[in-house]
């Protein structure tokens, strides 16, 4: 039987102020207690390379959620090895750069 999922984009302005809004967008949409953390810890390493905008995609699959975040060029390589890097790889199964190298994402696996 084929896994069902949703899929959820939006972009946020790029200011330090979006990460709390980041955060409840995710947080309303599943119920995993890492999701709106990892979600928040890619939004500011994406902005942090100056980005004007990042694009945050969240996705469901059976008991796994992704969550994504990017910006319009690649990414230097500080956000993808700062502190905020090692929040997200300690919470989430599996992370990494996407393969434009424009952004980051992290997968989750659910909580029961």
């Amino acid at each position: 039987m084929p896994e069902s999922g949703h899929s959820w984009q939006k972009p946020f302005k790029a200011e330090p102020i979006e990460a709390r809004h980041v955060r409840l967008w995710v947080a309303g949409r599943v119920r995993h207690p890492d999701a709106p953390t990892v979600a928040s810890e890619l939004y500011v390493a994406i902005l942090s390379s100056g980005a004007p905008a990042v694009e945050m995609t969240l996705s469901t699959a059976g008991p796994r959620i992704r969550i994504t975040a990017l910006g319009p060029d690649p990414l230097p390589l500080l956000c993808s090895h700062g502190p905020g890097w090692q929040i997200i790889t300690g919470l989430a199964t599996s992370s990494g750069l996407t393969t434009d190298e424009c952004g980051l994402w992290a997968q989750l696996g659910t909580s029961r």
